[in-house]
């Protein structure tokens, strides 16, 4: 008798315990009590008869005052820029309301920009193709997106082009129609890059810029992550959300390390 009709049996309660010499032989329990296919589980597991939520949805909440603004901001913009600390979520948000958009079907891409700089050291030449050069420098937001999707949905949607992947040198020319484009790390931007990515913003599109302009990679004074920020302060179609370290949701020291660094 094979493995599996031998389970079938016990489970469809053809072997009784009385047939077996052996007394620490027990048939397996048949009945079972909550069960995922239940639709009413409150008889089984307390559950007062609700309603099993049968999918799976991870949603957003903000975890403070200026998280809730930021979200309100993407909801009521189209170019909003996140100025902040380490570890106060510009990013995550940013690529959150992204995957929502494009799951909701509000826009037909999403395209994620950061610039290829070095923190303070060099790595050095990097084997195989552009894709595998750029890896490293792009690893942040294959992180926040695994992180909503799963890893072989990411990859799907990159290879139907839905998902777009691309460092700063590469967006100049483009006009990005139908689109949630969110520019990462903006304070390794010079004023220059800024003023390039921001009129790539095309119809029916919304971007998101994310950076700390205190802590920048390039040389004091090349990021334009600050001026273009104050330039737009005035503008009320462009929402400029600063976030402190009240905001931070990361580990609670990095919140006093940032405070006497």
């Amino acid at each position: 008798m094979t493995k599996r009709a031998l389970k079938r049996m016990v489970r469809e309660g053809a072997f009784d315990a009385d047939q077996f010499d052996d007394g620490k032989v027990r048939r397996l329990p048949i009945e079972r009590g909550w069960s995922p296919a239940t639709h009413a589980y409150g008889a089984h597991g307390g559950g007062g008869g609700e309603q099993r939520e049968q999918g799976y949805l991870k949603t957003i909440k903000p975890k403070s005052v200026g998280q809730s603004r930021l979200i309100e901001a993407i909801d009521a913009r189209n170019l909003i820029m996140a100025l902040g600390p380490a570890g106060t979520g510009k990013t995550y948000l940013a690529i959150a309301k992204a995957v929502e958009a494009l799951e909701a079907g509000k826009v037909g891409r999403i395209v994620l920009s950061r610039p290829a700089v070095e923190a303070g050291e060099s790595i050095g030449f990097l084997p195989g193709e552009m894709e595998d050069k750029l890896a490293p420098y792009l690893r942040p937001l294959y992180d926040a997106l695994s992180d909503r999707l799963s890893m072989k949905r990411v990859r799907a949607l990159m290879s139907e082009g839905a998902i777009e992947i691309a460092p700063v040198g590469f967006m100049r020319g483009r006009t990005l129609n139908n689109a949630f484009v969110v520019i990462d790390e903006a304070q390794n931007c010079t004023y220059v890059q800024l003023k390039m990515l921001l009129t790539r913003l095309g119809w029916n599109s919304t971007m998101v810029v994310t950076g700390d302009p205190h802590q920048s990679d390039l040389l004091p004074g090349v990021s334009g992550l600050a001026d273009v920020a104050e330039r737009f302060e005035p503008v009320s179609n462009i929402a400029v959300v600063r976030l402190s370290e009240v905001d931070i949701v990361r580990h609670p020291l990095v919140a006093e390390m940032l405070g006497v660094l």
